[in-house]
């Protein structure tokens, strides 16, 4: 179990890993959850911390605590996507992150699309330093990749249970994607729903994908990248009818991707080095027979 836990992967996987992650950071500050800082506008009594902001405990947001938090975070991830002092800018990135999440949900909705994320901002500060394209094998960089791989995994699973829990099997047998339809769908949406029982058969679905995710981790390698590319097509049709994105879900599932093959850095410098080449030139000698005069034949008389 522990050789499965920390199974070495390549030190390149873990430095795009990480830049990756702390550059989804930085945008999820400005594209994704800019509306955390109107938080504030609200009256402090609507403020009812999770479980872990009242053990800790942490303060009710004022303006000036989320603005610190926003601006220093933001400076910080970017530094971090660098791979510059991993620990110390990681170990800051998850705390001002944590903090985020918090004041994010706080006020009555908890999403359950930043699990993976949070735990990979958690364990990467562990995998030490890791530099691009760089093939040598560290167990650390191993540890924290797969820890946000189960973390991902949970996400599905528990979000199973979550539906037997509370919806039971009329969860798979209500109406969940029709009323999601009618408030979010798209047209594709509205084309689907005019399936008969297409819903209902969607949604078992959705069960029994959630229920045997954890098969990815038995699964050979080619099969293993397959149903992760299942997962990824399966969002990419959750974001087409019901607009639901698990953007941060998305960037936790690359835990389980060779990123160490995408180097968009040498790509733009090997293209640098071979520009493309001009429109070769007719040959010598067709332009020197275009460029001589032409020579009129005599005309004989009789």
């Amino acid at each position: 179990m522990t050789g499965w836990l920390t199974e070495a992967v390549p030190r390149g996987r873990v430095a795009a890993f990480r830049t990756l992650v702390y550059l989804f950071v930085a945008a999820d500050l400005v594209v994704f959850t800019p509306w955390v800082r109107t938080r504030v506008d609200v009256p402090g009594d609507l403020y009812q911390p999770l479980l872990v902001g009242r053990l800790l405990p942490l303060p009710t947001p004022t303006p000036a605590l989320v603005g610190v938090v926003f601006w220093v975070l933001l400076v910080a991830a970017l530094l971090a996507a660098t791979g510059r002092a991993p620990r110390l800018l990681g170990w800051t990135v998850f705390a001002l992150y944590f903090e985020w999440m918090i004041v994010a949900m706080s006020y009555g909705k908890v999403d359950h699309d930043r699990f993976g994320l949070l735990v990979a901002l958690a364990a990467l500060p562990t995998a030490g330093r890791a530099r691009h394209g760089d093939p040598t094998r560290t167990e650390a960089g191993g540890w924290a990749l797969r820890v946000t791989q189960i973390a991902v995994i949970c996400t599905y699973f528990l979000a199973a249970w979550a539906k037997f829990r509370f919806g039971g099997l009329d969860w798979a047998t209500g109406s969940v994607l029709a009323r999601a339809i009618i408030r979010r769908g798209t047209d594709l949406a509205d084309l689907i729903a005019q399936v008969p029982h297409l819903l209902i058969v969607a949604q078992f679905g959705i069960l029994a994908f959630e229920l045997l995710s954890p098969l990815v981790f038995v699964l050979p390698a080619r099969w293993r990248t397959a149903m992760v590319g299942f997962f990824y097509s399966f969002h990419l049709v959750t974001v087409a009818t019901i607009t639901i994105s698990f953007a941060p879900h998305l960037v936790a599932m690359t835990a389980f991707l060779p990123l160490e093959k995408v180097r968009p850095v040498v790509f733009a410098r090997r293209l640098r080095r071979h520009p493309t080449p001009p429109p070769s030139s007719p040959p010598a000698t067709v332009i020197k027979e275009f460029a001589s005069p032409q020579r009129s034949t005599p005309i004989q008389t009789p």
